[in-house]
């Protein structure tokens, strides 16, 4: 992902999660909200139940690789919140690119 693909803000994360819709799987929470700019951006959230930090950085580098090899996916002019729960850990590379492919096309 580039820089410019990335939500950063803590205000842009709260805005979205609060009030924006979302897709919601054994796995994964998908939030979304439509803006302006013809790209998407992505926001990667990873709680502290999932583990340690070394498991939440190798889960958000995953997501990361997820995202870059189906980019096709996802509609441009949208800013998405990608959280992770706890089963994700179970899954492996092939898994979790199906589930996600699943989730999006719901």
């Amino acid at each position: 992902m580039k820089k410019y693909e990335i939500v950063k803000e803590h205000k842009e994360f709260d805005e979205i999660i609060h009030n924006c819709p979302y897709k919601k799987s054994q796995y994964f929470i998908i939030y979304y909200k439509e803006r302006e700019n013809s790209f998407s951006r992505f926001g990667i959230a990873v709680g502290k139940k999932l583990g340690n930090a070394v498991t939440r950085n190798r889960v958000k580098r995953q997501v990361r690789a997820l995202i870059d090899n189906n980019k096709n996916l996802f509609q441009n002019n949208r800013d998405y919140i990608i959280i992770m729960k706890k089963d994700f850990l179970n899954l492996n590379y092939e898994q979790a690119t199906n589930e996600l492919i699943s989730l999006m096309r719901k």
